[in-house]
This record gives C-alpha cells, sequence and structure tokens, in this order.
C-alpha cells in the first residue's frame, strides 16, 4: 500500500511542478490587472529555449544542466511576455487577443526555429541530462513519510513549493504585495497614492513570464525528454484553471495545481495501480481536460478576482 501511494504521489509531483510554477507565475499577473492567456504559448518558448540551451551546455555544465537551462527558460519567457506587456499596458490592446496572439505565435516560432538548428527536423534531439528522481538525505528515512514523500522524487516539485510560499508572502506580506494588489483592485486610487502603476503592471506580466518559461522549461527536462510542437499541449490553460480554482492566493494555487498534475500523472502510473488497470487508457488521457472543463464551469462564478482585472488603465491627467 505504501510503495503505491509512493507511486501516485511522486509521479503527481512531476506532472505537477510546471503547473505550480506557470500558474503562480499567472496569479502575479492577475494580480497586478493584467489577464494572461499567453500562459501556454510562455511555456512553449521556455521550453524550447531550455532543451535548447540544455543540448548546447550540457558539456559545460554537466548535472546541474536542468537547473541552468530551467532559469535560462524562464529568463526567455520573461522576454517573451515583454510583448503581451507593451500590447496591453502601454497600447491598450484587449487582454484577451493579445494572449491569444502569444499563443499562436510561439508555436510557430518555435518550430521554424527547431528546424533551422536540427537539420530540418520537427523535434530537438533527447535530452541527455534531465531532471531524474531524486531522494532527500535524512528525510527519506522518516518512517512512512519518508518513503512516500521523500524517495525517488521531483525535485523541481519541492523547489516549486517553496517558491508558492515565498510567492504567498511576497503578495500578502511585503509592501510590493500590498502595491501589486492594490494596482489590481483599484489603480486609480493607487496612483493618486503615488503608487506607480505601469511599474507594478509591468512587474506582474514579466514575472509571469519568467515562472511560466521556468514551467515550460520543467516540462521538457523532467517529462518529454525533447521539445516538438507538442510538448505543450494544454498545461498552460490547466495552469489558469488551477489559478482560478486557488482563488488567486499562492496557496491554493499550489494545491489545485498539484490536483491537476495528480489527474496528469494518472494515465502514466495506471498500469501499476490495481484498481485503475481496468480502465480504458483515453479515460484517463482525457481526465485533465475534463477536470479542467468542470472546474471552470463549476468555480469560475463563485472566485472573484482583482476587480480591475482585464481591464486597460489610462492614467489621469
Amino acid at each position: 500500500m505504501i510503495g503505491t501511494l509512493a507511486i501516485v504521489v511522486s509521479s503527481a509531483l512531476v506532472y505537477s511542478a510546471p503547473l505550480i510554477f506557470t500558474a503562480l507565475g499567472g496569479t502575479f499577473s492577475e494580480r497586478s490587472g493584467v489577464v494572461n492567456v499567453g500562459l501556454e504559448g510562455i511555456m512553449t518558448i521556455g521550453a524550447f529555449s531550455a532543451a535548447v540551451f540544455n543540448l548546447y551546455t550540457v558539456e559545460m555544465f554537466g548535472q546541474w544542466t536542468p537547473w541552468v537551462a530551467m532559469l535560462f527558460g524562464g529568463l526567455i519567457g520573461l522576454l517573451f511576455s515583454v510583448v503581451h506587456a507593451v500590447a496591453t499596458i502601454n497600447l491598450r490592446a484587449d487582454h484577451i487577443v493579445s494572449g491569444t496572439v502569444i499563443n499562436l505565435m510561439a508555436p510557430g516560432l518555435t518550430v521554424f526555429l527547431t528546424k533551422q538548428l536540427f537539420d530540418g527536423k520537427g523535434q530537438t534531439e533527447i535530452i541527455r541530462q534531465r531532471f531524474g528522481k531524486t531522494s532527500f538525505p535524512i528525510l527519506k528515512d522518516i518512517p512512512v513519510i519518508g518513503e512516500i514523500f521523500f524517495t525517488n522524487t521531483s525535485a523541481p516539485a519541492y523547489v516549486a513549493i517553496i517558491v508558492a510560499l515565498i510567492a504567498y508572502f511576497v503578495i500578502f506580506k511585503t509592501k510590493f504585495g500590498l502595491r501589486l494588489r492594490s494596482v489590481g483592485e483599484n489603480p486609480q486610487a493607487a496612483d493618486t497614492l503615488g503608487i506607480n502603476v505601469y511599474l507594478m503592471k509591468y512587474a506582474g506580466v514579466l514575472t509571469s513570464g519568467f515562472l511560466g518559461g521556468m514551467g515550460g522549461a520543467v516540462v521538457v527536462q523532467a517529462i518529454s525528454g525533447q521539445f516538438s510542437v507538442s510538448t505543450i499541449a494544454g498545461q498552460g490553460f490547466i495552469s489558469m484553471a488551477a489559478m482560478i480554482f486557488g482563488k488567486w492566493n499562492p496557496i491554493g494555487v499550489m494545491g489545485a495545481a498539484v490536483f491537476f498534475g495528480l489527474s496528469q500523472s494518472l494515465a502514466i502510473i495506471s498500469g501499476q495501480i490495481d484498481f485503475l488497470k481496468g480502465l480504458p487508457p483515453v479515460f484517463l488521457q482525457t481526465a485533465p481536460y475534463v477536470l479542467t472543463i468542470i472546474v471552470l464551469v463549476v468555480f469560475i462564478g463563485q472566485s472573484k478576482g482583482p476587480k480591475a482585472n482585464g481591464r486597460t488603465y489610462v492614467k489621469s491627467k
């Protein structure tokens, strides 16, 4: 029983890590009042960047390559999110339209670059240095808990959990977080108090780009093993559902992401779990997307985001 539970928890953490990073990014963006439906595209560009960086620098960084590539993917995701920030904040474009453009642009751009870099192929080479399973010293020796949570598990998932705790502290316990939330709730009032509304909005969107890029980097280095156009297949939208389900609170968002990560992992580990072996694989493969739709339908009316979310702000003269 403990062995089965350990497999379920380990697999759920692997699949939830990219969702946690990306959903937290969406939380920062929407807390600043900017809707970012371009998370799918940002994850795509982050996954591509991390895969290429990993393949070309593995001899330099060795076993640290996946971690450095994850940060590089985040940096490229941040740069890519500047497009969304400029469009929505400075050019006053519709947030949904701008995010949709990001989602349409990223796959085409990354496939083109992949073919240019890898002799016309539609996917990169296999990544040799990937995020593997990690056992934490001392913690793995704790009876029962150690075997379930800290043996042969996902290190990026625990980094994501730490980031979620830091995000909660930043958003709700710091001056920066207070200003970010005030801009998302009432930018006019924030402006009269001397808060630079545009700067805070940029901070929210660029943070979402960085964390979304990291999420994509985790997908390609922990799950798929190489980049192709199908590497990111709905994880960005699932992350948005986790953000809404978690009510824009980093702790709730993290819990929702773990829930969706578990639903994604069941199709992979079903063969190792007795009560899932008899289910048709298609049911488990579609479960994450069906659950996403159900959560949005059931909870979107009950979850109230920042009041000024998605509204164009024009500075008063």
